[in-house]
């Protein structure tokens, strides 16, 4: 829903439970991180994860609420050795509308808690939808790394 100033209205659809704070939180949602997550709704929107389970991998988009930083069109990304990018050649938290984006590994699911893989939002994130990911329609063969091509290897 979008007011007349432009504003849009999302509900929180549940939290984001993570062993993550402020001062350690993975860059990337890393499956390969011991960490499991859990990601609780609410109990009004349970009945939309009929059949989710069936996926391997989901992607979760969540409210980037923490920390608090002054919006920037520019980046200098962790990966980019001193380059400036757009904010939208990045995945940099300080954007304009501040959503976070993750493909994650669904382990389970446990009556209203999904359990996954490592996740990189902050402990209770505010969860604003849910996906699956699908092998076929969401695996982009030609896909590639943009501006880290350009970049020369380490060391």
């Amino acid at each position: 829903m979008t007011d007349p100033a432009g504003t849009v209205k999302l509900s929180v659809l549940g939290e984001i439970r993570t062993p993550f704070d402020q001062n350690h939180c993975p860059r990337f949602a890393d499956e390969s991180l011991s960490e499991e997550c859990r990601i609780i709704l609410l109990p009004e929107f349970q009945p939309g994860l009929r059949d989710l389970e069936k996926f391997n991998y989901i992607y979760v988009l969540f409210f980037l609420d923490r920390p608090h930083r002054e919006t920037s069109l520019t980046a200098h990304p962790p990966r980019g050795q001193g380059l400036e990018v757009g904010v939208f050649a990045s995945c940099s938290p300080t954007r304009p509308n501040r959503i976070g984006l993750s493909i994650v590994r669904l382990k389970r699911i446990e009556n209203d808690t999904l359990i996954t893989s490592a996740l990189d939002a902050y402990d209770h994130t505010p969860l604003l939808d849910l996906k699956p990911y699908f092998k076929d329609g969401d695996c982009k063969t030609e896909a590639n790394n943009g501006w880290i091509s350009d970049r020369p290897l380490p060391g």
